[in-house]
């Protein structure tokens, strides 16, 4: 336990939000990596200033993989009561951006790293890093080509995102959208005889929320909160000026689909209402779609092998589907049995000033690494 708070706190001490180069935090795992006996890969980030990391130890194929990601979403604008990239213990509780999501869960992998180089192997450990999971899981997007040859067949794979050490099993997929609403410029006295780019993007929008009452009719799963996809505008900006008719009105939304639901029948579905909205403005292009950043849902069998496994590991009973979205679909993606597990409570803790992680979790979480350990052994 004192190895995985050492190594926590050195962690939590690299400011790597996601806008932000990981590349300081990555040069020291890399290094713990190789002292431990680790044969290390390091992928870079297309940019060249963010990097991923595969890691394996122990013979043969199968084993297990332990999936984490480096970046931290921003602390700007947020009142922390102790410095956010500095660990501070409060009683029983580990005060830090990032110690519950999720450098808590990569801190004891790491001290898990450091143990398996003393004890004989019967299957590999691999430990899979990744950058630019809160954009979007954009980073394992990008390693996934590298990373998919190395990574072999394991016979689970556990990501760490905080799930309290329940067991989670499932979770939606996300597609981001930016809709460009087109209208036609000119002096606000002349309004009528002009196409308001921003009385077209209220049209899409009350097309949204027509299309969220029929997604609310299913399919449906009730083990979300929200049992149903769903469809989300975040943000909309359009105009120069109160004398102006603007010519165009930005949308920026998200749709989460229920992993077993095809994500291009929502897609259609918001095509046609595009469609729908271009044709009320006598302009078939009047409502454009750009597809931003994605990643696959989860939906991994209770039946399969990996999750009695897990459960075992994580000493519990309990299997669970989380809100949130994970890196995990993309395994899942690759035929792996995948489940979501790790310390720490994302209602609770998650992007939040003074986010913390209760001690008694990480003590748990380190109980689950030497059950896989010698699960490999």
């Amino acid at each position: 336990m004192d190895r995985t708070l050492d190594i926590l706190e050195r962690l939590v001490g690299f400011p790597t939000v996601s806008a932000d180069s990981n590349l300081d935090l990555i040069d020291y795992v890399q290094n713990l990596l190789h002292m431990a006996g680790f044969a290390v890969t390091r992928i870079p980030s297309p940019c060249g200033k963010k990097a991923g990391l595969f890691a394996r130890i122990g013979p043969g194929d199968g084993g297990i993989c332990l999936s984490a990601h480096t970046d931290v979403v921003p602390v700007a604008g947020q009142d922390w009561s102790s410095p956010p990239f500095a660990l501070t213990r409060r009683a029983d509780r580990l005060v830090g951006r990032g110690t519950t999501d999720m450098k808590g869960f990569l801190a004891s992998a790491l001290a898990l790293a450091e143990q398996a180089q003393h004890t004989p192997l019967s299957a590999p450990l691999t430990l899979s890093i990744s950058y630019d999971e809160e954009v979007g899981c954009v980073g394992i997007r990008d390693m996934m080509s590298t990373l998919a040859p190395l990574l072999g067949r394991p016979r689970m794979v556990i990501v760490g995102e905080p799930t309290s050490m329940q067991v989670a099993t499932g979770h939606k997929g996300k597609v981001a959208l930016r809709v460009d609403c087109l209208g036609q410029s000119g002096h606000s006295a002349l309004a009528p005889n002009f196409v308001n780019a921003i009385h077209v993007a209220a049209s899409f929008v009350d097309e949204m929320r027509a299309l969220q009452e029929e997604l609310a009719k299913g399919p449906t799963d009730d083990a979300y909160d929200i049992p149903c996809s769903t469809v989300h505008v975040g943000r909309i900006t359009g105009g120069k000026a109160l004398n102006i008719v603007p010519d165009l009105a930005q949308i920026e939304m998200e749709f989460r689909h229920l992993a077993n639901l095809p994500v291009q029948s929502i897609r259609a579905q918001i095509q046609q209402s595009a469609d729908k909205v271009g044709k009320m403005f006598g302009n078939a292009n009047a409502v454009r779609i750009t597809e931003g950043p994605a990643y696959f849902g989860l939906d991994t069998s209770r039946d399969a092998p990996a999750v009695d496994r897990a459960l075992s590991f994580a000493a519990t009973d309990q299997v669970t589907k989380v809100a949130f979205g994970t890196e995990a679909g993309f395994f899942a993606e690759l035929g792996l049995d995948t489940v979501v597990v790790g310390p720490g409570n994302m209602a609770a803790d998650g992007h939040k000033p003074d986010e913390g992680l209760a001690l008694s979790e990480l003590q748990a979480c380190d109980a689950m690494m030497t059950r896989v350990l010698l699960d490999l052994g």
